[in-house]
């Protein structure tokens, strides 16, 4: 894949001749005049939900993770690995999709993606190193090495960007950004409603907070896919057969993962609940990019993931409202706290 010059003063910006990919763009930011318009839309709500994760409380969190199960604290302190590691990898690997991208108001978008991946790798880290005791912080930090599962979860996405690094081609490029959209829209969730449902407990609700926070940022991420993905499929050499199987993949994976940290039935979560939401959310994921679902439809347990969608606004005095399912954001603004747990 080509990747983009610094300055090239024999460019072509014109909005006709500007492309996402494989234009001959000046790589400046020309940005009063675009050619997708929805990029600068969506990179204006990305600004708008900026924040920061030390300003949100989680003293009480100190408290409450001795009062949470054996069970409950090893889900606690094994997501938060897991999520540390999927930030990490997507910080390192966008820098390297957004090298080929020729249309300056998408790798804007993405230029914002970066940071924002940065400081949800910051806010697990307030995570592990304010509630966390000291003694156990490497094992939270290492345990994608230590736990099989965990390692062979990790491993699955990261090969697949370092497939591309390694080997450059159109193809490998095509996987590496459809797992992108994977990463973004189907690796998360699972583990967002594990820390929700511990909120509507009266538990750990500062980890709650901070993880409204990300999920308000993913769901711009998981936007900006959608736009991509089927610009890609006209661009790109790939098969149907390949997506629809890294999605299988990436279902089977992320249920297998699930029910080995949470188990079954904690906070009423049980490999039954996990199956059928994931299968539910790869199928919303694969009708937003235009293809026919994959798995047979299945009502999941509402009322259990309701938090997803209805902590996708966090503010609720604007009575405006996010539908999570469709990546649909309104704006919200930085706050030293977020309400709203008491009243499930």
């Amino acid at each position: 894949m080509p990747i983009n010059p610094i300055f090239n003063p024999g460019g072509d910006d014109r909005i006709e001749n500007r492309s996402i990919w494989f234009g001959n763009t000046t790589n400046l930011m020309q940005l009063n005049d675009v050619r997708y318009s929805w990029a600068v839309g969506l990179y204006q709500q990305m600004r708008e939900n900026f924040w920061i994760p030390h300003r949100l409380d989680i003293t009480q969190d100190v408290t409450d993770y001795w009062n949470l199960t054996d069970d409950e604290r090893y889900a606690y302190d094994g997501i938060l690995s897991y999520l540390t590691f999927l930030d990490s990898v997507q910080t390192c690997n966008i820098p390297h999709i957004k090298s080929c991208v020729t249309a300056p108001e998408i790798s804007l978008c993405m230029a914002e993606q970066v940071s924002q991946e940065g400081m949800h790798n910051q806010s697990y880290q307030y995570l592990i190193e304010t509630i966390i005791p000291a003694e156990r912080r490497n094992e939270v930090y290492d345990f994608w090495r230590t736990d099989k599962i965990l390692k062979e979860r990790c491993e699955f996405i990261a090969k697949i960007y370092q497939k591309y690094i390694d080997s450059p081609t159109a193809e490998n490029y095509f996987v590496s950004l459809l797992a992108d959209y994977l990463l973004e829209g189907l690796y998360f969730y699972n583990g967002f409603i594990f820390y929700y449902n511990l909120a509507s407990r009266m538990l750990m609700p500062g980890s709650a907070d901070i993880f409204k926070m990300i999920n308000r940022d993913e769901l711009s991420h998981v936007r900006l896919y959608q736009k991509l993905i089927p610009e890609a499929m006209q661009v790109f050499p790939h098969s149907l057969e390949q997506i629809y199987e890294m999605f299988d993949t990436a279902v089977r994976y992320e249920c297998r993962w699930t029910n080995h940290i949470v188990g079954n039935n904690i906070l009423g979560i049980t490999e039954t609940s996990t199956e059928q939401y994931t299968k539910y959310l790869a199928n919303m994921r694969l009708r937003a990019i235009g293809l026919e679902p994959l798995y047979k439809e299945e009502k999941y347990n509402k009322s259990l993931y309701s938090h997803l969608e209805r902590f996708s606004d966090t503010k609720k005095e604007a009575h405006t409202k996010a539908n999570f399912f469709e990546a649909t954001v309104t704006s919200y603004v930085m706050s030293s706290g977020v309400s709203g747990w008491d009243d499930i």
